[in-house]
């Protein structure tokens, strides 16, 4: 019913429909193309739009996994035991005393009071183990986000005096954590993969020594210019105010000495006495608190009982006890406005962070997390966080780590986190008022010191690729002249321009074949000479003794393939071309020009004089000159004897680099064009349309002939489906050459199973190993060795028995490998007791399952052609040759 309405929309709307394919139906099968199993022909069905949209229609338990995977605690709260609450305790309690002193200078950074480091602190933290995929990472504030934060407060301070400095923070947290959190929940997760290592390690160090410049002057106390300058100009204005350096210097330079003395004496004596490890690692991971409070006891000693308008040098002065800036964020239309500009910045930042350091803590202590619900964390935490009046947090790098060798068992870390923070809220803040502003500065630097990326990584990046070098240093560039926000965007950018180049001036790679065998020491894998050296490898040929195997590399060796190979041309007139950076849009122009480029410098016109008259020649095809159409005369009568064809007399080989070095008659005509698309998973109209355009000019050159398409390696039934409906996949109708001439070779494959020939053979390859590594079989499996290699023998000799397929059957079989074998004067058939099936479907005979069975099918088509046309040829021989199509033989 469907189809009748289909067909009757199309014939009023005037849409000439799809014909059916030539070889959908076939009347006599031959043997290598149906199952002797079930007697029927594989015919391969295209996808449907209806499959299409089943596809995208979640069933319930898609839904049920979906919500499910919202919470992922539940998935081991449920097994939480006394083991991993000690683990989690440590590592909470330790990552604590770091996020107190950390939180507050943050916060400081983000030009906000203290408190409200500390108000981040705890919602990052206690929300975060709801929806953690990682067991390491620790949300709170962080020194780039907090930068950036803060030039984000300093420049609304100007345009709406007005609002609050915590209350422009908490909005940028709303609206962020709201984008995060949709890209969360409709699982884009994969979004981050656009930007690339090269672009987040460009942005981190650009940030950290922004970060650090800008600390410098709080660190030495020197006043009178702004910090939030470009960073050049902060450098320069720092070195311009050394001489107006106070007493704030001693108490950070001295701060930043001991932060880093004790991180070198710990990281000395770990390596000196190993078996006191941990004790020395808890001890430098609480170096900060130890820093934080020896120089808070200095600061009370030096400034008690002092006025807050002379203290010796600055320090916090008060901080509000609990949790004093508890409401609903401001967010008004005006300060979202003035906020939108901001957001895709904050939004990067907050996520390639996380993202980056989650991804790389889970490969190390062997989980995967999942970006899409990292991104759910994020912005719920960012979403509530600013209701206890937090700003927008993200993933710590140098928290995570401290938590990570801590021994953090789960994500329940946080919650003891979590109450470290909340003691510090509650019951510290009278001890908080003595905290020198220098510390805190020289604890800035000492923890953004960590993410510059060394230079021995760089010069890594330089040896996998330069290019990429450059890029890295353009980002540190623009963000140290310009500022973080352009920092980002000029390495993203160039990252997606370098990528998109790549993929619109990419070009395939013609192949040539050589014949190679696999070598071990001074035997060939494979040879059945010596049952003892190699034949347990395998040949993967069918035959141990033809251990050759064609292979299919690039004429000119790009791929630095040793150039003194000599690649041999696939066969005069016929060109096998691979795809690289697969085949769409944007550079199907370019490798299809490339390859017709290839293909005209390398061929010669079929017919040259296939115009009436001069004038009827197109202006840019000028055609050969008369001493080339006689040399073409010449070669046409050469053809003509029976002593040669005219391409096969041309020799089989082309030049290991490149175009052929021979004159213009000497040159093969165009007869087939094998395209690989192992690389290609989708294509699309452009593309397809692209690839007709360049079939009808190359049509054109081989006028009076045809060049045949064959496809390989497929991978997608949607891209079949647009090539088929663009006329590929079967031969192109001719009216003095019926489809019944061609020769249909299609790729079979068993479907036995155990009871197989391929599992028989396997078998006896294992027998032979055993007979001549000593073991007599199966049964010597069990009489030789002792102890554990008894018992692992054993164990292997009662696989093989329980798998043993059944010989006989398998000897009954003969195996078609599509050429003579040596001595034999016919060709092998499939037994009819073999199980074996078309791999591709009968009704596309162009489409190919491997590069080999391409070009078989091409040469085989090409010859037939050849005999067709020869006018040598016997008329019984034609008949055969319009039959081969349904004569039952493997080809």
């Amino acid at each position: 019913m469907a189809s009748t309405v289909g067909h009757v929309a199309a014939k009023a709307l005037g849409i000439k429909l799809q014909p059916n394919d030539p070889f959908q139906h076939v009347e006599q099968p031959g043997a290598s193309t149906f199952s002797s199993k079930s007697g029927h022909t594989f015919v391969e069905e295209p996808p449907k739009i209806t499959e299409y949209l089943q596809e995208l229609k979640p069933s319930r338990g898609q839904v049920y996994d979906y919500v499910l995977s919202l919470f992922p605690f539940l998935s081991w709260i449920g097994h939480y035991n006394l083991q991993w609450l000690i683990g989690d305790l440590v590592a909470g309690i330790t990552v604590g005393a770091v996020v107190v002193p950390q939180g507050m200078a943050y916060a400081k950074l983000a030009n906000l009071e203290v408190q409200f480091g500390l108000y981040s602190s705890f919602m990052g933290v206690i929300i975060y183990w709801f929806f953690a995929t990682s067991k390491d990472i620790t949300i709170g504030p962080v020194a780039v986000m907090s930068q950036l934060t803060g030039g984000i407060v300093a420049d609304l301070a100007t345009t709406l005096p007005d609002v609050p400095a915590h209350a422009v923070a908490s909005a940028l947290s709303v609206l962020a954590g709201s984008i995060v959190l949709g890209i969360g929940l409709i699982r884009c997760g994969w979004i981050v993969d656009v930007i690339s290592l090269t672009a987040l390690s460009a942005f981190m160090t650009g940030s950290a020594i922004s970060i650090l410049v800008g600390q410098i002057p709080s660190m030495m106390g020197i006043t009178g210019f702004s910090t939030r300058d470009a960073t050049y100009l902060v450098f320069i204005h720092t070195l311009q105010g050394l001489p107006r350096t106070t007493l704030d210097a001693a108490m950070g330079l001295t701060a930043l000495a001991m932060l880093y003395l004790i991180r070198a004496v710990c990281s000395y004596a770990a390596k000196r006495y190993p078996q006191h490890q941990k004790m020395f690692f808890f001890l430098s991971t609480l170096r900060t608190v130890f820093v934080i409070l020896l120089y808070t006891m200095i600061s009370w000693l030096v400034n008690r009982g002092l006025p807050k308008d002379e203290v010796k040098f600055k320090i916090l002065l008060d901080v509000p006890r609990g949790f004093q800036n508890v409401a609903v964020p401001v967010l008004d239309q005006r300060l979202a406005s003035n906020l939108a500009g901001y957001l895709p910045a904050t939004v990067i930042v907050l996520l390639i962070e996380h993202i980056a350091i989650s991804k790389s803590f889970g490969r190390v202590n062997n989980y995967t997390i999942n970006p899409s619900q990292e991104m759910v964390a994020i912005g719920v935490t960012n979403v509530l966080g600013p209701f206890l009046g937090g700003y927008a947090a993200t993933g710590s790098f140098s928290r995570t780590a401290i938590k990570s060798k801590a021994g953090v068992r789960t994500p329940f870390a946080g919650v003891i986190t979590g109450v470290v923070v909340l003691l510090a809220i509650y019951a510290l803040p009278a001890m908080f008022y003595y905290i020198p502003n220098a510390s805190l500065a020289a604890v800035i630097i000492h923890a953004v010191g960590d993410l510059i990326t060394p230079p021995k990584t760089v010069y890594q990046f330089w040896l996998v690729s330069p290019i990429e070098v450059v890029i890295f240093f353009v980002g540190v560039f623009v963000t140290i002249f310009s500022s973080i926000e352009n920092g980002i965007y000029s390495t993203v950018c160039l990252s997606a321009a370098m990528l998109l180049y790549r993929i619109l001036r990419s070009r395939g790679r013609f192949l040539g074949r050589v014949r190679v065998a696999s070598v071990l020491d001074d035997h060939v894998v494979g040879n059945g000479s010596d049952p003892r050296r190699g034949s347990q490898y395998g040949t993967f040929t069918g035959s141990a003794e033809e251990p050759f195997r064609s292979v299919f590399l690039p004429i000119t060796h790009a791929d630095g393939s040793n150039p003194e190979v000599e690649l041999d041309n696939p066969y005069p007139g016929i060109f096998i071309y691979r795809f690289t950076e697969g085949f769409n849009y944007t550079n199907a122009s370019h490798t299809l020009g490339y390859m017709t480029d290839y293909v005209f410098a390398n061929t010669r016109r079929t017919n040259p004089v296939s115009f009436d008259r001069p004038g009827d020649r197109p202006w840019n095809d000028p055609g050969p000159s008369r001493r080339q159409l006689k040399r073409a005369a010449a070669a046409a009568a050469a053809a003509a004897a029976p002593t040669a064809n005219s391409d096969t007399a041309t020799g089989n080989k082309h030049s290991a680099g490149g175009p052929l070095n021979a004159s213009e008659s000497e040159k093969p005509t165009l007869k087939a064009i094998i395209l690989d698309f192992s690389s290609v998973n989708h294509v699309d109209i452009t593309s397809i349309q692209q690839l007709i355009d360049v079939r009808n000019q190359l049509d054109r050159y081989a006028a009076p002939d045809t060049v045949d398409w064959h496809i390989a390696c497929i991978s997608n039934r949607w891209a079949k489906r647009a090539l088929a409906a663009a006329g590929f996949g079967y031969p192109t109708a001719r009216p003095d050459m019926p489809h019944r001439r061609w020769k249909s070779i299609f790729s079979v494959a068993e479907i036995g199973g155990s009871s197989s020939a391929a599992a028989a053979a396997e078998f006896e390859d294992n027998e032979k190993e055993m007979e001549s590594s000593g073991l007599g079989g199966a049964g010597g499996l069990r009489r030789s060795g002792s102890s554990q290699d008894d018992a692992i023998k054993a164990a292997v000799a009662d696989d093989l028995e329980a798998n043993k397929p059944s010989v006989e059957a398998a000897n009954n079989v003969v195996i078609s490998t599509g050429t003579r074998p040596r001595g034999s004067g016919r060709q092998p058939r499939l037994n009819a007791g073999r199980t074996v099936v078309a791999v591709h479907g009968i009704n596309r005979p162009l489409f190919h399952v491997d590069l080999t069975s391409a070009l078989q099918s091409a040469i085989a088509n090409v010859e037939a052609r050849n005999e067709v046309y020869s006018p040598t040829a016997p008329q019984h021989h034609r008949e055969e040759v319009d039959g081969s199509l349904t004569d039952g033989t493997l080809h």
